[in-house]
């Protein structure tokens, strides 16, 4: 094509999936997100319409939480919930068990486990894995290293008192959606880099918010007007995050941690499902990191989803949120 034409669109333009746009019609205009000028407005908007989502989760009479306290590595005291059985939770000194560690979304500045504990104790009842839920700082209060800091306290507490909650600590895993599932990767590097022992066993990264970078490229007409969550409000995210001056800036110091992606060196990590909707504005970072850990022979399972975009599952009953959660379940199981 010669230089400077115009690329002719696509034959078959981006859409939502079928099944996902009936599911969407009825109240689409209350899933739109509104103008949102600041960190702490997209945490009020956040905490509400996340909490009426989980809300229409069944209620899953066999789990019960119990709560724990552990220190960050600035000595703030952080909360981490646990979601089991009677008979996990009275484990002991039986054969341990395998965990997970939760890792709540809200665009590092907003919701809590408490909004998202009916999620939290389905995937625990869903896959017979128990899970703790880490209430981590949040931004603009909190930057980075804060939140991310949380997570791994929350983990090497997991870890080292193991043996009295009746878990395995060789069989950990950490998962998390959205900014949850950004968190949990730097976590992952986090515990590499340390040398936590055991190692981590999975990573569950569920659309993943994973690198900063992103900001720079602007989403194309095609995929813009499908998008449920719009680049300025992730504008606000991430400078609330890492900082304003830092936040898109290829040649800004944001640490790996804070922004999983702008890490170089993938070796090590541990084995990773990770998944992202064809019409999500994360869609791009999250394959290119998938192909990178596949390249250095990290063990790793992506699935990229068309028609749908960020918080797809919101459709319980959709054949691709079915197929998400399977997958998202038998990595669990396998721990």
């Amino acid at each position: 094509m010669p230089s400077g034409q115009d690329h002719p669109p696509p034959r078959q333009p981006l859409r939502y999936d079928p099944e996902y746009a009936a599911w969407r019609a009825p109240f689409a205009s209350q899933v739109r997100v509104p103008p949102l000028e600041t960190a702490l407005a997209i945490r009020e908007f956040n905490d509400t319409f996340m909490r009426a989502v989980w809300a229409q989760t069944p209620a899953q009479p066999s789990i019960a939480r119990t709560r724990y306290a552990c220190k960050s590595q600035d000595g703030t005291e952080i909360e981490v919930t646990r979601f089991a059985t009677a008979a996990q939770t009275a484990a002991g000194s039986k054969q341990p068990l395998p965990a997970v560690l939760y890792v709540h979304g809200g665009g590092m500045v907003a919701v809590s486990v408490d909004s998202f504990a009916p999620q939290i104790a389905r995937i625990a009842a869903d896959s017979g894995v128990q899970v703790f839920a880490v209430e981590y700082r949040l931004a603009p209060e909190a930057p980075a290293p804060k939140p991310v800091e949380d997570c791994y306290a929350a983990l090497c507490w997991l870890s080292s008192h193991a043996a009295e909650l009746g878990v395995d600590n060789s069989r950990l895993g950490v998962m998390g959606d959205s900014a949850g599932g950004g968190l949990a990767a730097g976590t992952a590097l986090m515990a590499r880099d340390r040398g936590l022992e055991p190692p981590i066993k999975k990573q569950i990264l569920v659309y993943p918010m994973l690198d900063d970078r992103s900001l720079a490229v602007r989403p194309s007409a095609g995929l813009e007007k499908l998008l449920t969550l719009p680049q300025p409000m992730l504008k606000l995210c991430w400078a609330a995050y890492v900082g304003e001056d830092k936040a898109g800036r290829s040649d800004a110091d944001v640490s790996p941690y804070a922004a999983p992606g702008r890490e170089g060196d993938l070796r090590g990590l541990p084995s990773t499902y990770m998944e992202i909707g064809g019409l999500d504005l994360f869609r791009d970072e999250c394959a290119a990191f998938a192909a990178r850990l596949a390249a250095v022979d990290v063990e790793t399972e992506f699935h990229l989803f068309p028609g749908v975009p960020h918080g797809f599952d919101s459709a319980g009953d959709i054949g691709i949120t079915k197929r998400a959660i399977e997958g998202r379940m038998r990595w669990i199981r396998d721990l």
